[in-house]
């Protein structure tokens, strides 16, 4: 999810609410504890160079069990990172500590904004020799190795 379509999804709802990857929701008194910018400069085992810039927002739970932060609360500290994130409509990347900090995407479902969680990769598959995955068609009907019209393959 990019800035602007958090933005837009906050002015729809009445409460924040956030779902971790299992299902549970992230406790209600969670605070925004930073919105920041991230440029990562690296090189990956193949030897090409890559960037990737991101809006970082760290939710943090306290002991505080009575704060709630409303929609209109996290677009004032979005309109505030400006500062920082300039005009750019970029990707957001969620901090959220449960064993250890973990990096979430973001989506919307429903009325909720659900972290999914980010995988590593390797980004010179072809260099390292891993081949890459095929989809197998299992009890497909096939016609020349293509699945037939109709046959509810695809």
């Amino acid at each position: 999810m990019k800035l602007s379509e958090l933005k837009s999804q906050l002015s729809t709802v009445t409460n924040l609410t956030f779902v971790q990857p299992n299902g549970a929701f992230v406790p209600r008194h969670f605070h925004i504890t930073e919105i920041g910018f991230i440029s990562k400069h690296f090189i990956d085992c193949g030897g090409d160079f890559h960037k990737e810039e991101v809006a970082s927002m760290q939710i943090w739970v306290a002991e505080d069990f009575d704060h709630r932060l409303k929609p209109s609360g996290l677009l004032n500290i979005i309109d505030i990172s400006k500062k920082v994130l300039g005009d750019t409509d970029l990707e957001i990347e969620v901090e959220y500590q449960t064993e250890t900090i973990g990096k979430y995407s973001l989506e919307f479902k429903g009325e909720n904004f659900v972290l999914v969680p980010k995988h590593t990769d390797c980004l010179a598959k072809s260099t390292c020799g891993i081949p890459e995955k095929k989809l197998e068609l299992v009890g497909a009907e096939t016609e020349g190795g293509c699945c037939t019209p109709g046959g509810g393959c695809c």
